[in-house]
């Protein structure tokens, strides 16, 4: 290889977040590093601990010390270091419902300590999407709620705070997920908005980001008709928003490429030489469980120096994608030497005591039946966590459960649910019954039969509050939301 090729080689890796298998890096990896990988970002499998995720971050960088680490930690339903757990710190819904931007800000602050600590510089969040349909199925409590202003303050008090930990923020999904009936791990959305509510909605929060100071922005695998017709993280018109109309100045990083939204369609390899010539300067590969790592990164390796040879992508744009990676690892750099924060996790606890909405007698006296409605896997966060039930009967020994019958009659199901439940208090936990099929009928039958039952449900409350007489709202599915709604239960 000629020192042309080598140059060429170096500013292609440079723009590269691949992932990766493990909890060492593997032969693959360090190469790349050493050829001028831009970073990686870290997966749940990879980071089972704090302790490991703080070894694999100390072998990376010693390899190379201006390597960017990037992790996806948005507190509550979406955590990476915290996922065999659960999250210690409530989610955006939660913090929207509590509607105080101070302690917004001191969480994000906590949050990016422990991030410091597992070595992460990046930090793929906060999601300033405005949640403004309720059918949403990947965002929904991942947003601070549905009212722009509210998620503008909070998205730049979390920007602020994570940024005074030495953590560099990524604010997402850009130009705004918020208004998709889709899930863009499966598929491409379509938000039909014109300009107009873009800017009314959608954009505040990214401008109030920007003016905070963000040092990153993720783009969306988003269709906006009103901005062309290729997904935003593909789309020139999309950077040219930013840049040109919000000011921003720092590093655009895509969503994980390998998602359905586009890896079907232009495909992997095609989106990425894509993204970078519609203004990405970071490419997240995406998560290679279930499929090769090193293949993943070796197919957009070789299809961004293959672009440049055939003079499809200009090597100005990759230089310039390149540069502004570097500058990026250059601030991270610099805010390593920032004094690690303190611990929140005692606020974050009040916070999400705090952000519980409650109606009814929901106190337990006796251990409960518990069933659990949550089907849907949620691409993001994963399956459906278990905290509330952990923890209940660990408070109250000898609990029954079911989860969500099979498909089938009302009445069947809910003969099937409550199997076990006579003579018992009954715990029916939900997230969003509107949008699963039959979940909504079964959790009126079931509510019918049981006036007594405590509905605990872990997302919006949409209309089940008005269905049943006892309920607990959490805003979010975390661990410390388990564990402030188990509290209640048990007094």
């Amino acid at each position: 290889m000629n020192a042309r090729e080598r140059q060429l080689l170096r500013q292609v890796n440079g723009v590269l977040l691949p992932g990766f298998h493990g909890t060492e890096p593997p032969a693959w990896l360090l190469r790349a590093i050493d050829d001028g990988l831009a970073g990686v970002v870290y997966f749940a499998h990879n980071v089972p601990d704090l302790a490991t995720a703080a070894a694999l971050s100390g072998l990376l960088h010693g390899r190379r010390g201006d390597l960017i680490i990037a992790g996806d930690e948005e507190g509550g339903d979406v955590t990476r270091i915290e996922a065999a757990q659960g999250s210690s710190y409530p989610g955006n819904g939660a913090l929207g419902q509590v509607d105080d931007p101070a302690l917004t800000e001191r969480l994000a602050r906590g949050m990016g300590r422990d991030l410091r600590l597992a070595g992460i510089g990046l930090n793929l969040a906060p999601d300033a999407d405005v949640n403004a349909d309720p059918d949403n199925p990947v965002i929904g409590v991942r947003a601070f709620g549905a009212h722009a202003p509210m998620v503008a303050r909070h998205t730049a008090a979390y920007v602020t705070g994570l940024q005074s930990a030495g953590v560099a923020a990524c604010t997402k999904h850009f130009p705004g997920h918020g208004d998709t009936t889709v899930d863009s791990h499966l598929d491409l959305p379509q938000v039909d908005a014109g300009l107009g509510l873009l800017r009314r909605r959608d954009l505040l929060p990214f401008a109030a980001a920007i003016d905070a100071g963000t040092r990153c922005l993720m783009t969306a695998h988003i269709r906006v008709p009103a901005l062309g017709d290729a997904p935003a993280s593909l789309n020139p018109e999309v950077t040219r928003l930013a840049r040109e109309e919000l000011g921003f100045t720092g590093a655009i990083v895509t969503d994980a490429l390998d998602m359905g939204a586009v890896a079907r369609d232009p495909g992997f390899g095609p989106a990425c030489v894509q993204a970078v010539s519609a203004g990405a300067d970071l490419l997240c590969l995406g998560n290679p469980v279930g499929s090769d790592d090193e293949a993943a990164y070796l197919t957009a390796r070789d299809a961004l120096l293959d672009a440049v040879s055939s003079g499809r992508l200009p090597t100005a744009r990759l230089a310039d994608a390149a540069r502004r990676a570097g500058e990026l690892a250059e601030w991270i750099g610099r805010a390593r030497t920032v004094e690690v924060p303190q611990d929140e996790r005692d606020m974050a606890l009040s916070v999400a005591r705090a952000a519980l909405s409650v109606r009814g007698d929901v106190r337990l006296t006796s251990a409960p039946h518990v069933v659990d409605l949550r089907q849907r896997i949620n691409h993001a966060a994963g399956r459906h966590a278990p905290h509330v039930q952990k923890l209940l009967a660990r408070a109250l020994p000898g609990l029954s459960a079911t989860g969500s019958p099979p498909p089938g009659p009302t009445v069947q199901r809910a003969d099937s649910a409550l199997r076990g439940a006579q003579g018992r208090p009954l715990v029916v936990i939900s997230r969003d019954p509107h949008r699963d099929g039959g979940d909504m009928p079964l959790l009126a039958e079931l509510v019918r039969r049981r006036p007594d039952a405590v509905v605990v449900l872990t997302g919006w409350p949409h209309e089940v509050e008005s269905l049943a007489r006892n309920t607990v709202v959490t805003y979010g599915s975390g661990r410390v939301n388990a564990q402030a709604t188990v509290e209640r239960l048990v007094g």
